[in-house]
């Protein structure tokens, strides 16, 4: 098995310290980080998503796979610093206000920034002005929002509005538990995703246009 497809064995499969260790040993030998990034970690997070979405893997295998990305990735974001890194694009992510879950929202985080997106995560309780602030400073692509309960994914709308008014030319998307199409299009959305994968999909498509 060659280095990069043990690398892309070890994050398809969750193994966080043989995903750190392999990366660490290419990079000594001088291996190209863009490589690394485009030929292992997208292509296994990419096939981790696919087996999610045909039922062959599920949410903890989705979570493992990510953290293990996330630690080799670490090691490559010194050296992307000011660099040529190719992106897909940058999403600002954040749970809206009021709310306090992020586990979903942190999943989807790390399958955009596994897949080639840069992700700036605000975290939970978002106001719209976090959101625009961010977004605008950031020069991001898209605003990505969640929400888990039905009392705060309302706030969604306003921020929505907020964003159109400020003129920002963003896509927006959002997600979570009591979240559906039909709410994302009477709100105003771009789009809606259900899981994370089809977040990278959704994401892909918008920045696309």
């Amino acid at each position: 098995m060659t280095n990069n497809e043990e690398l892309y064995d070890a994050i398809l499969n969750g193994r966080l310290e043989t995903a750190v260790a392999v990366t660490r040993q290419m990079l000594a030998a001088g291996a190209d980080p863009h490589g690394l990034i485009d030929h292992s970690m997208i292509r296994a997070m990419e096939e981790i998503g696919a087996r999610f979405e045909a039922g062959k893997a599920f949410v903890p295998n989705l979570l493992m796979s990510a953290r293990a990305m996330k630690g080799a990735l670490e090691l490559l974001r010194p050296m992307l610093k000011g660099g040529n890194a190719s992106s897909s694009g940058k999403v600002v992510i954040g749970t809206v206000k009021g709310d306090l879950h992020d586990i979903g929202k942190n999943l989807v985080a790390s399958m955009l920034e596994g897949c080639g997106f840069e992700v700036v995560n605000l975290g939970v309780d978002v106001s719209s002005e976090r959101f625009i602030e961010a977004a605008r400073t950031e020069q991001a692509d898209i605003i990505c929002m969640s929400a888990l309960l039905t009392t705060t994914m309302s706030y969604m709308k306003e921020v929505v509005a907020a964003v159109r008014t400020s003129g920002l030319d963003v896509k927006i998307m959002v997600g979570g538990a009591p979240v559906t199409e039909h709410f994302a299009q009477c709100i105003g959305a771009d789009g809606y995703s259900s899981n994370a994968n089809a977040a990278v999909t959704l994401a892909r498509r918008l920045v696309l246009g």
